[in-house]
């Protein structure tokens, strides 16, 4: 894996800096966005003072083209793109009856379009190298539950995408997978992380799953897999 690269959307806190964290310590290089600029160059300097190894890029996944620009100015910077991880997402849990159309679509517009939009703008320089593409849904695109219509049909279809998406870039040699964690120890909905929320998964156990996964044998391609708290929290 080492000096290979990493485009992690919504990569500048929780999840997603987290396994940036760890895929760095590995050896990869890495691109992280944010909806902002001076984000995601922050987070890039805080993961490390050396920018051979970690760029930040501004790019609003809801936007294509903020897409394609972000992938293309991660090639010029790298001069190659291995792996993809579609983390970027945003969580609104209301009753159906009072979910705003604004709410619904902005959920579906990042959560699901915005995974799609980071394929479709990056899938011709993974096909180059034969890499890997990683969405994080939730158990939430498994599990239904009160006050999470929007959120739930966002990661219901992420799931569904993301499998589809295997079956079609298998014959280019390119491995797709989804992530699928339940409770993870972020700032995600107005959380405020603490020693109260040891029990749950932390960030840096999913960069850990994320090089586990890129470590298997070639033959082996794990499609979906769902990730809990080994003790939850009663």
């Amino acid at each position: 894996m080492k000096d290979k690269v990493a485009y992690i959307t919504g990569g500048t806190k929780g999840i997603g800096f987290g396994i940036a964290q760890v895929l760095l310590k590995h050896g990869i290089k890495v691109a992280v966005s944010g909806r902002k600029q001076e984000d995601a160059e922050e987070a890039a300097r805080i993961l490390s003072e050396d920018d051979t190894k970690v760029f930040g890029i501004a790019s609003d996944v809801k936007n294509f083209e903020d897409e394609k620009t972000a992938v293309s100015e991660i090639v010029k910077k790298f001069g190659r793109l291995d792996y993809v991880i579609a983390n970027a997402g945003l969580g609104i849990f209301k009753p159906v009856d009072e979910l705003s159309l604004e709410e619904w679509n902005d959920m579906i517009d990042t959560n699901l379009s915005g995974v799609f939009h980071t394929l479709k703008a990056s899938v011709d320089e993974v096909k180059k190298s034969e890499g890997y593409f990683i969405s994080i849904s939730s158990l939430a695109g498994a599990n239904f539950f009160e006050n999470g219509s929007g959120y739930n049909a966002s990661k219901f279809g992420v799931v569904g995408f993301t499998q589809a998406a295997m079956i079609d870039l298998r014959k280019y040699n390119i491995k797709v997978s989804t992530i699928m964690p339940g409770s993870v120890s972020t700032y995600f909905n107005g959380n405020d992380p603490s020693d109260k929320d040891a029990w749950k998964i932390q960030p840096e156990d999913l960069g850990e799953l994320v090089v586990d996964i890129f470590k298997m044998n070639p033959r082996a391609l794990p499609s979906k897999i769902e990730i809990r708290p080994s003790k939850p929290n009663s």
